[in-house]
């Protein structure tokens, strides 16, 4: 009796362990919800048995164009480019808005007709900086997206043709001295 009693203790031990180990293995996911009238995207996680736990995390959607757009630094630049194997200034803005369902043109010049011009001191994450840069000095033809302000300075993500897609900040000398103009587009 004593011998069965043990031997259906062992066999209940291994097989508790058997399902914690399945457990530990389900993989979760997040998916994003957009709330367009808000400008929130609600993260929530799912496990891999089709429950979904929703988290605590709320993003807001200048939070998530940034994210988006943070992932293609490094990427080598290229005139005209718009994907993870070349990116120029105005396609990494294009499509990190587009995937967020704006829209915008295609060229930093014309970028700057759209959204509502802002006062530096007044920007936000996620607003644009434009810049007239190089020997073209007399139009817009450099674009970056506010990703953070620390202490009165301005950190933006863009594409350079030596560097490719990197972050810079704007009391750097020459980016100062190339700024045009701020516009808020969300």
């Amino acid at each position: 009796m004593q011998k069965l009693i043990v031997i259906l203790i062992l066999f209940l031990s291994f097989s508790s362990c058997k399902s914690s180990k399945r457990a530990k293995n389900k993989r979760q996911k997040t998916t994003k919800i957009i709330t367009k009238k808000s400008n929130v995207i609600e993260e929530e996680t799912s496990i891999s048995n089709n429950k979904t736990i929703p988290s605590k995390k709320i993003i807001t959607k200048p939070e998530s164009i940034i994210k988006y757009a943070k992932q293609f630094e490094g990427v080598r630049y290229k005139w005209g480019g718009t994907s993870k194997s070349g990116m120029d200034c105005s396609g990494l803005i294009f499509e990190s808005f587009r995937e967020h369902d704006i829209i915008l043109p295609r060229i930093s010049r014309d970028m700057a007709k759209k959204g509502k011009k802002v006062i530096l001191k007044n920007v936000v994450k996620g607003d644009l900086l434009f810049f007239k840069t190089g020997n073209r000095r007399n139009a817009i033809n450099h674009v970056g997206l506010i990703v953070d302000i620390r202490d009165n300075n301005i950190e933006f993500i863009h594409a350079t043709s030596g560097k490719g897609v990197i972050t810079s900040w704007l009391n750097e000398a020459y980016w100062l001295k190339a700024f045009y103009e701020a516009r808020r587009i969300l």
